[in-house]
């Protein structure tokens, strides 16, 4: 069974101002969409074929020969989920749950929402800023390229992209500018709602 490019889960103009349609053609319709063709062609005829995304991820995860298999099966997940995780009208502090539990890991919206765009902006060359819950509680990590929370043992509640071509034909080199208008703009704590819910 060959790896599918999953739909976005809204239109492609639904982010603007904040993620332009041409990104997101570019994004998803280039980018997502090649790791998906690289994925399907890495494990064509190998029992990796047969196992769900998540599975191929857990598979492959530190084998130093199936570092093409990982980067591009990561890629494609991490993408997935990040797509997920912001809505036209989203943003700003959450409520309920998710609201709770930040304010007991973080002390406030404030705090969290600072060191979750440090992590992006700071995370150096490409890679992503999560939030994750791991032991009980939650905690802000970045990780390089391909990099995932799944291989690490931990359950990811929100994730910021922050490869270049996530951000740049709508900010430039201005990642800061992205992630501040991703925290005020565009996340949906529906979706971290039911991560932490199942986490």
């Amino acid at each position: 069974m060959a790896f599918e490019l999953p739909p976005l889960p809204y239109d492609k103009s639904a982010l603007e101002p904040y993620v332009s349609s041409k990104t997101l053609d570019f994004h998803h319709g280039k980018h997502h969409n090649t790791y998906v063709v690289n994925l399907n062609n890495l494990t064509k005829d190998t029992a990796l074929a047969s196992l769900s995304l998540e599975d191929v991820i857990k598979a492959v995860a530190g084998d130093a020969g199936k570092v093409g298999v990982f980067n591009n099966a990561a890629q494609v997940w991490n993408h997935t989920f990040y797509w997920h995780c912001m809505k036209a009208g989203g943003g700003g502090a959450p409520s309920g749950d998710v609201a709770s539990a930040i304010d007991s890991a973080f002390g406030s919206y404030d705090k969290f929402a600072e060191e979750f765009k440090n992590a992006c902006v700071t995370q150096f060359g490409s890679g992503w800023g999560w939030l994750v819950a791991e032991n009980g509680g939650l905690k802000i990590v970045k990780t390089p390229n391909a990099d995932t929370p799944l291989a690490n043992g931990q359950t990811a509640l929100l994730t910021c992209d922050v490869w270049e071509h996530a951000y740049y034909l709508d900010y430039q080199n201005r990642r800061p500018d992205y992630v501040q208008a991703f925290l005020d703009n565009l996340v949906n704590w529906d979706f971290v709602a039911e991560n932490l819910a199942s986490a």
